[in-house]
């Protein structure tokens, strides 16, 4: 085997690459989600994708992020509550036939974890969690070194737990889920600026921009706290696009965590953003493809 090919299936982008067996990205591309992105429309996108990164064939195993759980196999998408129509689809099976590849399907946030694990922030951990912070809020955790997947591989999903029962509804069927504070429409009920500009003006100092991060973190930190009462990791990784903000909203998460965690439970804590940027999830799309199928 010479190559493997991972990608990172977002509401807004479609992240691919190929890479080498160990993890060295050969070739990258991103393309637009379809709008809506009804599961015939993707599927046809991440053929036509594929083909365009890879069109000599060198890699026959492929990984894709999703978001959403995934059944243990790894072969249906079991919901995807930010994409519509996205239910008990058999992705793995519509794809492999047209690819002539064998694929892998997992939840985008353990896939980013795995990146991370491979070759990133998480490497030599073995008790963390990860936050994806985008058009939704998702994540991994990794337990005494092992992917966290749970009964029926439906673990972890720590964007949908409650933070306010009188919160925004969620696609979930939640009320106030920490992704309705925490997503970038969450981000929009703090600010009318976009994720980008008001980093910008937060850069600039300007106190609205610096306020709203401040607000944004708080809510994060307050369900940080829970997870981290359930997992006591050892570390906490922040990933997804916003994520390039962390410096402005990070201080605020640690201000609750710390107000809201008993010492005991967060000893030897530590939050950092992840290394990989929003490479982590191909990544480690690409290394669960070469662990399970390889």
């Amino acid at each position: 085997m010479t190559q493997l090919i991972g990608v990172d299936l977002g509401g807004t982008a479609i992240k691919l690459g190929r890479f080498t067996v160990e993890g060295e990205l050969v070739a990258a591309l991103q393309l637009d989600t379809p709008q809506p992105p009804m599961p015939g429309a993707v599927c046809t996108a991440l053929v036509e994708g594929i083909a365009q990164l890879d069109p000599d064939r060198l890699a026959p195993l492929v990984g894709i992020g999703l978001p959403g759980p995934m059944d243990a196999a790894g072969r249906l998408a079991r919901v995807c509550i930010n994409l519509p129509g996205w239910e008990r689809i058999p992705l793995a099976e519509w794809l492999e036939p047209q690819l002539q590849r064998r694929v892998t399907l997992a939840n985008d946030g353990n896939a980013a974890l795995v990146g991370e694990a491979w070759l990133g922030a998480a490497r030599g951990h073995r008790d963390v969690l990860l936050l994806t912070l985008g058009t939704g809020v998702g994540g991994g955790v990794l337990l005494d070194g092992k992917l966290f997947t749970g009964h029926g591989g439906a673990a972890a999903e720590p964007g949908l737990i409650c933070v306010d029962p009188e919160g925004p509804p969620c696609n979930s069927g939640n009320r106030g889920s920490l992704e309705q504070f925490c997503s970038i429409s969450g981000l929009g009920r703090l600010s009318p600026e976009a994720p980008e500009r008001l980093c910008q003006l937060a850069d600039q100092g300007d106190p609205r921009a610096l306020e709203a991060w401040r607000r944004y973190g708080r809510w994060l930190g307050i369900g940080l706290s829970s997870l981290v009462y359930v997992l006591t990791p050892e570390l906490v990784l922040i990933g997804g696009g916003l994520s390039a903000a962390s410096h402005h909203f990070l201080p605020a998460v640690w201000e609750e965590v710390e107000q809201r965690v008993q010492a005991e439970s967060r000893a030897g804590l530590r939050i950092h953003r992840c290394a990989l940027g929003n490479g982590a999830g191909r990544l480690g799309a690409a290394k669960l493809a070469l662990d399970r199928l390889g």
